[in-house]
């Protein structure tokens, strides 16, 4: 297996290619593995994701579950590994530092980093503060031969904050201050991406949702990563209650259809680590 290093760097040039880089988010080893196999270059965890295997709901898992998580999947497969930390478990910046330097620790070549809170009643840090704890994950980050590609989440989508302007000067003051790829999740509209892409120097990574443009579209616009966030692990959830319901309602076994598919994916994905 390569190192962490040459890891990250294999992860950072993937963001340089003709097409965005397709980066499907597993929720454990088993799909980590049937990604991997299906031929995607590199996957990222989502907290969403690996918080259902927990019984529990995002936002619950601590920064240990979640890089032994991230760990597991990295030992898992040969493709670069990006973390979803949230918002790098901590308020401080010095504590999200430490949050960026665990995951090199763990042999990742990448991690997220959100400015949301947490809070209620203010759930997205002021921007001067969210700055600061994006420059301090930079460093630890770009310090020494270790090298992590960072990713800056400017989450006023996610919480009802729809607001543009707002959410470029933030990504723009994060790319100032070290983030390697931009990323505001809950962005659909065409319009408003392109004006994203243009006002940063960076790769920008766009969140796949209903309503959002196509991969061939978001290539156009200048969009360089395109990611799923928990919509396989949920879509997965979704295929087994389906299942569940029409063994319970109807008796019968239709769900053997897409089980032998899955089962023929896993048995040929999983011969390969053998």
């Amino acid at each position: 297996m390569s190192s962490q290093a040459e890891r990250a760097a294999a992860f950072l040039s993937l963001h340089e290619g003709e097409r965005p880089l397709l980066l499907p988010n597993p929720w454990d080893a088993g799909s980590a593995t049937l990604l991997a196999a299906a031929g995607f270059k590199a996957l990222a965890t989502t907290s969403s994701g690996f918080a259902a295997t927990l019984a529990r709901l995002d936002g619950s898992v601590t920064r240990d579950e979640a890089l032994a998580h991230a760990r597991t999947i990295a030992r898992a497969v040969e493709v670069p590994i990006s973390a979803d930390l949230e918002n790098g478990f901590a308020d401080e910046p010095a504590d999200v530092a430490e949050t960026v330097r665990m995951a090199i620790e763990a042999g990742l070549a990448g991690c997220s980093i959100e400015d949301s809170s947490g809070r209620e009643d203010a759930p997205i840090y002021e921007l001067g503060r969210a700055v600061e704890r994006i420059a301090a994950a930079a460093e630890a980050a770009h310090s020494g031969e270790a090298q992590l590609v960072l990713t800056a989440r400017a989450e006023n989508y996610l919480h009802d904050q729809p607001d543009l302007e707002d959410t470029i000067a933030r990504l723009k003051a994060y790319e100032q201050a070290g983030a390697d790829v931009l990323y505001a999740p809950g962005l659909r509209a065409l319009a408003d991406i392109r004006a994203l892409v243009a006002a940063l120097e960076r790769p920008v990574n766009v969140l796949a949702l209903p309503g959002v443009p196509t991969v061939a579209e978001l290539a156009a616009a200048g969009v360089r990563r395109v990611s799923v966030g928990g919509a396989f692990a949920f879509a997965a959830l979704g295929a087994a209650m389906q299942a569940a319901e029409e063994l319970a309602s109807a008796g019968t076994y239709g769900f053997w259809e897409q089980a032998r598919v899955g089962a023929k994916a896993a048995r040929e994905a999983f011969a390969r680590v053998e």
